[in-house]
């Protein structure tokens, strides 16, 4: 792709198209190759036109997600169903609450276009040293094209689970904030069971305090078009996040995830492991993964990696796993990605032990996406969880691809 004319760029601007200004001083265009040079914006019109070629949209189906991205959107207040517990309040905040914008702000059109039209934001507020579990379930947002906005604070010191669970139809763009206060430890999972017809579009902002510590995790299991983008920004030294990731693609189903990890404190640590199975004609999958090792986060210890699991042909699974170190004190960083058929070593141990070969692969599949599930600290939700995977396997005959 060529760069824009340069009479008609504004070279203060040039991020939004995905360009910056040369290091010679003139005023020619290089494109933007990190994903920490990245234009941020909250207004919708800050952001050029989308083509596809973008390296935010490059792997996305565009065509099906357009309305989203450029369209109108109902931005009002929705139906949710919410469990009380104590030390955790649930209120709907206006646009101008001092939470919305503390977290991050968006880097693509779709989520620019959902900040500035959604009127209301849904605000949970975590507080208390005692552990305690909220759940959040959507399930009524219908087919026409919606934005929302969530914003999740924890207090310094506080505890929890949060649980947002999807379902139902959905054309969906929005923002999540989590703000973790200082030496706070909490967990957040969005469950993505949506029909078979439903569009998701979403990006996730957290930042993490002094001596806090995140899990958050990322199961997708329904859904046309469903792209998560988690964003974590660990600010406080000895901050800490263990991002997961679990999705299972069947045919025709696009499901992406663009995970960012940006250490920007001494003594931070982060783990990205995220895991997915594919499985019928036409499944596709993306996950890339940008790790920042800023000079300012001496001591850290960073690991990121990816695996999928390709159960029968047709199937497509994109894994692009990036490292960006500018300090050289760290405790260790690295990476990994792996996408490939099932084990035969596994295989031949089971039928050796008198398994049919059909369970002998379930039982492995199972085994490899139980390890995300196994770490959510939901026995109810992990319950839920299994039973839908068994459900996915039921759908296609496993095969070895041959």
């Amino acid at each position: 792709m060529s760069a824009p004319e340069a009479t008609t760029t504004k070279l203060e601007n040039t991020g939004a198209l995905g360009y910056k200004k040369h290091t010679d001083g003139g005023w020619g265009l290089v494109p933007i190759q990190t994903r920490s040079e990245r234009f941020a914006s909250t207004d919708v019109t800050d952001f050029p036109a989308v083509t596809g070629r973008e390296a935010a949209w490059k792997l996305t189906p565009v065509d099906r997600v357009a309305d989203l991205i450029d369209g109108e959107l109902d931005g009002s207040e929705y139906d949710i169903t919410a469990t009380e517990a104590a030390g955790v309040s649930i209120e709907w905040v206006e646009r101008t609450d001092a939470r919305i914008g503390s977290a991050g702000k968006p880097e693509d059109r779709a989520a620019a276009n959902a900040w500035t039209q959604t009127e209301k934001a849904l605000a949970i507020t975590i507080d208390g040293e005692e552990a305690k579990t909220v759940r959040v379930s959507r399930a009524t947002l219908g087919a026409a094209p919606r934005a929302a906005h969530v914003v999740i604070e924890a207090k310094p010191f506080s505890r929890g689970l949060i649980i947002l669970h999807n379902t139902g139809d959905a054309r969906l763009t929005e923002n999540v904030e989590i703000v973790v206060g200082d030496s706070a430890n909490i967990t957040v999972v969005t469950v993505q069971q949506w029909n078979d017809d439903a569009v998701h579009l979403a990006s996730h902002f957290t930042t993490v305090g002094r001596d806090a510590k995140i899990k958050h995790v990322v199961v997708t299991l329904g859904g046309s078009v469903v792209r998560i983008n988690p964003s974590t920004h660990l600010v406080g030294t000895g901050a800490d996040v263990d991002a997961l990731g679990l999705y299972f693609a069947d045919s025709g189903q696009h499901l992406e995830q663009q995970v960012y990890v940006d250490h920007d404190a001494p003594q931070t640590r982060s783990r990205v492991n995220y895991k997915g199975a594919l499985q019928g004609a036409g499944a596709r999958t993306v996950w890339i993964g940008d790790v920042l090792i800023r000079q300012s986060a001496t001591g850290t210890d960073s690991y990121e990696q990816n695996r999928n699991l390709v159960l029968t042909d047709g199937t497509r699974a994109d894994s692009i796993p990036n490292l960006e170190i500018e300090t050289g004190d760290i405790a260790g960083a690295g990476h990994a990605s792996a996408t490939g058929r099932f084990d035969d070593e596994q295989l031949f141990y089971l039928q050796a032990r008198g398994i049919r070969e059909e369970e002998a692969r379930r039982l492995v599949v199972r085994g490899f996406l139980t390890d995300i599930v196994q770490q959510i600290g939901d026995t109810e939700l992990q319950e839920k969880l299994q039973d839908a995977i068994e459900q996915e396997l039921s759908r296609t005959r496993l095969t070895d691809g041959n």
